[in-house]
């Protein structure tokens, strides 16, 4: 075992600052710039213009971002995927937006402009591979139109940074239970009425099971046999995919099995079944949005442009965590990345409202407030898609639907829909399989996920959404407020310091104590900080009060002439703030030795801690709050003779302290050190211990 040695001198912050030059930020600044001045031209070429052929190009990625993902496009490996998932698709676009046109009471070809105008735009403008633009909510596109508008220019997309994997796990299952609930009546064939807003859910089940003995049979027997057929289907495209070369259609074989049926047994007429029915041909011409009625529709249009917002984000992101693939959402920063739905940390979020403006701006063409279509991107993903590729072909197979053969799906039962749509929830309703192994992980991420979850089952995605980011947002709080503080040693025979309940071989210099502080510290943490130090050791405040009352006593005692028997206390209540003030020695002849027995039975609490260092490489910031709080801790330590040291903390932090008058003459900048193994060498230094314990903190 080599004796430890140092390799350098041991330094406290201010001798460490001594001995090397900072460089200051302003100098620093100004080489910078002057260097900067010198590069701008290079025989008379501008070399740093911004309009040069590479920002140009950026800037053309970052405008257009297919172009980026059309450059590497796998043809082989792709294109027959995205076929197939776009037929497929477009077949659900269609048949969903009939039907949500009629439920919406609209006339149903309105639906599917919503499936053409939208994608169109999003497969130029939009950054995630795998979610489909369409119908989001049946309301009058205007008042939406102009609050993603507002939106975009208040850079109100900021709050996606706030939705964590978990509240979006939670919030997509939600949303899918809303959806899978929404098919219901499609698959058993009932008549029931749109509903929203808190416990709509329950209100709409309410209703089905109400008139439950009305179900047409014929319609829960195709759904259940779609369902059960495409169900089987499925698992065998994802146990064989990779012998598969392309996934089995069954969603559109189902459904050209389905139509064909239907018209050969006129399920119309024979068995009432509700049918899609007549389609009608061509588009209307383009008009102006109506912008009167903003007014009467602007308390509704706000929060619902938040949610559409929120669920194309989340949905994206849940997509391309799953696809292992990372989308380049920049708008502002080239540096800026981002997960899914091109949300960014700085300009990802003014790119997606910007993309959700614009495919809003089709309301012109008469279609619905287009965000993510839950159920189309669940069977856009499902059958194999692999880019937007997938999404122009649906686009495309709505236009030849619309334009040419739509009086082909006229017999198709909308039970087909709703069963095909049921099935490819499957995706999202799984993600409840998280819980169980949150609850053993991580509990405060599992109240997250069930809150957001429930919240947003019984009162809606929007107040849900609220509910949750509320949610998150306190556990954030509690975690900051109530940290795992620690006290640490040295692993013998290192310079490592870690918790001294993880580790059996570790060495505790007598009367030292290392204290971890593992978060910032501001106004709601300081009183649990303060509360914690003296779990470590003792109540400084009170020993200070204690020696004080002794001072006093001997004193008196003094005066009298003797320093034994028993003797009266007192309490003198206009002097008690005087208790909290530095122990004065004035008039006495010797020094109190504190440890030591006092005289006339004067009991005070011993304090075998003279050091204490505070780890603060964790702590990131300190408010105003803390840092009056942080100063009275260590003023009250101080005062009772112990010696405080502040280890490893952050530059900004120590400017803040130096610019709000943190030091005085009791609170020393020279109580910082640069690591715990440099306090801790100076406190061996300064208060020297027993030769072989010493060995054993400076070996290796």
């Amino acid at each position: 075992m080599k004796q430890y040695v140092v390799t350098r001198p041991l330094y406290s912050e201010d001798a460490f600052t001594d001995a090397h030059e900072k460089i200051h930020r302003h100098h620093k600044t100004v080489r910078h710039h002057v260097k900067q001045y010198f590069t701008l031209t290079k025989n008379g070429v501008c070399v740093n213009c911004s309009c040069d052929l590479k920002r140009t190009k950026n800037a053309a990625l970052s405008l257009l971002p297919f172009i980026g993902w059309m450059r590497i496009y796998q043809l082989k490996e792709w294109l027959l995927s995205d076929i197939v998932s776009g037929v497929s698709t477009g077949l659900v676009a269609v048949l969903q937006g009939l039907a949500y046109s009629l439920l919406a009471s609209l006339p149903p070809w309105y639906g599917l402009f919503t499936a053409f105008f939208p994608v169109i735009v999003y497969f130029f403008l939009g950054t995630s591979r795998h979610i489909s633009v369409g119908k989001y909510c049946a309301c009058v596109c205007v008042p939406l139109l102009l609050s993603q508008l507002a939106m975009g220019l208040l850079q109100v997309g900021f709050i996606v940074m706030y939705l964590s994997d978990t509240l979006v796990s939670g919030f997509t299952t939600a949303a899918a239970v809303h959806i899978l609930v929404s098919q219901l009546k499609f698959v058993l064939g009932l008549v029931v009425p749109g509903l929203s807003g808190p416990l709509s859910i329950v209100y709409t089940l309410e209703k089905i099971f109400v008139q439950i003995e009305k179900t047409n049979m014929c319609d829960l027997v195709t759904s259940i046999l779609i369902m059960v057929v495409v169900f089987i289907v499925k698992e065998i495209n994802d146990r064989y995919k990779a012998k598969l070369p392309v996934p089995i259609p069954i969603e559109v074989i189902m459904t050209v099995i389905a139509c064909g049926v239907s018209y050969a047994f006129n399920f119309r007429v024979n068995y009432k079944v509700d049918v899609v029915g007549r389609i009608p041909v061509g588009y209307e011409s383009p008009i102006a949005p109506n912008i009167q009625i903003f007014g009467q529709t602007a308390a509704e249009a706000f929060p619902m442009a938040i949610v559409g917002f929120a669920v194309a984000f989340s949905v994206a992101k849940v997509y391309s965590v799953k696809h292992d693939y990372i989308i380049d959402g920049n708008q502002v920063s080239p540096k800026t990345r981002t997960l899914g739905g091109g949300v960014g940390r700085q300009g990802g979020t003014e790119k997606c409202v910007y993309c959700c403006l614009l495919t809003n701006i089709n309301a012109a063409f008469k279609s619905f407030a287009a965000s993510t279509a839950l159920s189309r991107s669940a069977v856009q993903e499902s059958t194999g898609g692999k880019t937007q590729i997938a999404g122009l072909l649906s686009a495309l197979i709505v236009m030849v639907v619309t334009l040419a053969i739509g009086f082909l799906l006229e017999p198709l039962p909308k039970s087909v829909l709703g069963a095909v749509v049921i099935v490819n929830l499957k995706g999202m309703l799984m993600q409840i399989r998280e819980v169980p192994y949150l609850w053993r992980r991580d509990r405060p991420d599992c109240v997250v996920w069930l809150v957001t979850c429930l919240a947003s089952i019984l009162l809606g995605l929007d107040l849900g959404l609220a509910v949750g980011l509320g949610i998150e947002l306190l556990t954030v709080v509690f975690r900051a407020q109530f940290p795992r503080c620690s006290v640490l040693a040295n692993i013998t025979g290192t310079d490592i310091y870690k918790d001294r309940k993880d580790y059996m071989s570790i060495y505790e210099p007598e009367g030292v104590k290392i204290f971890r502080i593992p978060s910032p510290i501001f106004f709601a943490n300081i009183d649990f900080f303060r509360g914690k130090l003296v779990e470590v050791g003792f109540n400084p405040l009170r020993v200070l009060r204690k020696r004080n009352k002794a001072l006093r006593t001997i004193r008196k005692l003094l005066k009298k002439g003797k320093l034994s028997g028993p003797i009266e206390e007192s309490e003198d209540e206009s002097n008690m703030e005087d208790l909290d003030q530095p122990t004065d020695f004035k008039e006495l002849p010797v020094q109190v030795n504190w440890n030591s027995e006092l005289p006339a039975n004067i009991q005070v609490p011993r304090v075998d801690v003279h050091s204490l260092i505070l780890d603060f490489s964790a702590v990131s910031f300190l408010d105003i709050s803390a840092l009056k709080g942080l100063k009275a801790a260590l003023k009250e330590l101080i005062r009772v003779e112990v010696e405080v040291y502040i280890v490893a903390c952050d530059a900004y932090i120590k400017k803040k302290l130096h610019s709000c008058k943190f030091f005085d003459d009791e609170v020393k900048s020279s109580m910082f050190f640069l690591t715990l193994h440099d306090a801790m060498l100076h406190v061996l230094e300064k208060h020297p211990v027993n030769s072989e314990n010493t060995k054993v903190c400076k070996k290796v």
